[in-house]
């Protein structure tokens, strides 16, 4: 029990980094140092006195999430507004649930009087999520041409859509847009792999070698994180 109280813990203060854009160095603090990495992340990062009601309830939210759902639905039952349809439409979404994610998102396109921004993006993630890729390219297209689009993860998940739908010149417009150097590893290997499906091997393999020749100056941290793509890469290299 005690174990699954810290994973719990950890979790929490992981998904409070992510959700609030703090600190990349808080990620290794909570993970390698699981107890006290946790404590002094809430103490300096989290705990408010004002807040600490929200504090509860967000952790409560980790160790049961249907129970965040429950809770939201019956908010709204007593008042059906935009910003609490969002709220349901996010927690369906972080559990997974992108089935019902989806009816509640395109739900609160109807306010016409919001920025519809929001849920569009949300969309195309969920649709990418369920390899829906006419929903991702529907979603996708009506935003395009906004600046935030621009080197997002919805840019690069409708590139692979387009891919998956056989719109290989579209696509690669799209992938493109997401290979900047020592930065973008995951995405930049698909880009990679894109090339050589298509039988362009060298444009694969100077792409595959550039993102290895990056690896050797990661710090030890970012290495671990994209272990596997650089495996991948060398992998790749070796096959060619």
């Amino acid at each position: 029990m005690y174990y699954y109280l810290i994973v719990a813990l950890q979790a929490f203060c992981i998904y409070h980094v992510y959700k609030n854009r703090k600190p990349y160095y808080w990620y290794f603090l909570i993970f390698f140092i699981p107890v006290f990495g946790s404590i002094i992340y809430i103490i300096t990062q989290v705990y408010n006195k004002n807040d600490a009601e929200k504090i509860q309830e967000e952790f409560s939210s980790i160790l049961n999430p249907t129970k965040k759902i429950k809770d939201l639905e019956k908010k709204i039952e007593f008042s059906d507004t935009y910003a609490n349809r969002i709220e349901l439409a996010d927690a369906y979404a972080q559990n997974l649930d992108m089935p019902n994610a989806i009816v509640n998102y395109k739900k609160t396109l109807e306010d016409t009087d919001q920025n519809d921004l929001y849920a569009r993006q949300q969309l195309v993630l969920c649709y990418f999520h369920l390899k829906d890729y006419d929903g991702v390219t529907e979603y996708a297209e009506s935003i395009q041409d906004k600046i935030i689009f621009k080197g997002s993860k919805q840019q690069f998940c409708y590139g692979l859509a387009l891919k998956d739908l056989g719109k290989m010149k579209e696509a690669e417009v799209q992938l493109k847009q997401i290979d900047r150097p020592y930065s973008n590893y995951d995405e930049r290997l698909e880009l990679a792999k894109f090339y050589l499906e298509n039988n362009r091997i060298a444009e694969g393999k100077t792409l595959l070698k550039e993102i290895s020749e990056e690896s050797d100056h990661m710090t030890k941290p970012n290495r671990r994180i994209y272990k596997a793509t650089i495996i991948e890469v060398e992998r790749l290299l070796k096959s060619l």
